[in-house]
């Protein structure tokens, strides 16, 4: 990891899908860079050695282990951050879920379009919904959701996957646009494809995908989750200020191509 520089010191933030991926390379920059973090994903086993990671390389970390489709167990989440910390001053609401069925839209059970739904859509209103009383309460705070270049168009991705990014941009933009007279700042990063769990599951079940994966990208390569989290950290930092409503792309150029 690079020389870190304070950017979080003296905030708390909240990361969803913390357990692996982005979400626990978030967790470890954001601790470094002196948040205390309130880490929520629904594997608690992985949660709870990554809180004492982060707390035996002298940062501080709490968990709320929970389904971010359940509303109930968002809300336990924020209350955990206000109760260990005192306030909510940042949230990357991280946790998403795509899917390994690659099948036609009519060929898809039901049940993946909902979780899809549950999980990005669903997951986002939950998170927004309980997060941003308690920055309106301060008159300030940063939430970063995460997108996808499936936002932007056809990807090749399963169709509800494509259909709930949308989804999630336009909620941010939307949300931006009502929250920013009250001094909260509401962005989402357009995430290219990125070395994951969930990635590796659809490559090991479909191997053609790790060369389709990066057609598109000028560079030729996944993305590393540190390398999204580096883009999140900037836009829940002060140092992000003039940036809200914001599809910021860490896609390797795909939107560009």
């Amino acid at each position: 990891m690079s020389e870190t520089n304070g950017m979080l010191a003296g905030k708390t933030a909240m990361i969803t899908g913390a357990s692996s991926g982005i979400g626990e390379a978030a967790a470890r920059l954001f601790a470094a860079e002196g948040a205390a973090v309130l880490l929520m994903a629904r594997r608690e086993d992985e949660l709870n050695q990554l809180a004492r990671e982060i707390r035996d390389s002298g940062g501080r970390a709490e968990i709320s282990a929970g389904d971010v489709s359940v509303a109930e167990d968002v809300q336990r989440a924020v209350d955990a951050a206000r109760e260990h910390f005192g306030t909510l001053d940042a949230a990357f609401n991280n946790a998403g879920f795509a899917g390994e069925d690659l099948s036609l839209l009519h060929e898809l059970d039901q049940t993946v379009f909902d979780r899809t739904m549950a999980v990005n859509v669903n997951g986002t209103w939950n998170c927004l919904r309980a997060q941003i009383p308690v920055m309106l309460q301060a008159g300030a705070g940063a939430i970063v959701n995460t997108s996808s270049t499936a936002a932007m168009g056809a990807t090749g991705a399963p169709v509800p996957y494509v259909a709930a990014k949308h989804a999630v941009l336009g909620m941010t933009r939307a949300a931006a646009a009502e929250y920013a007279p009250h001094g909260i700042r509401i962005n989402t990063l357009v995430v290219g494809t990125t070395r994951t769990d969930m990635i590796d599951q659809a490559v090991e079940a479909y191997p053609h995908l790790g060369t389709a994966f990066v057609a598109r990208q000028m560079q030729k390569r996944m993305a590393d989750p540190i390398e999204i989290a580096q883009a999140a950290l900037w836009l829940c930092s002060n140092r992000a200020s003039f940036a809200t409503g914001s599809a910021l792309a860490v896609d390797g150029g795909w939107t560009a191509g």
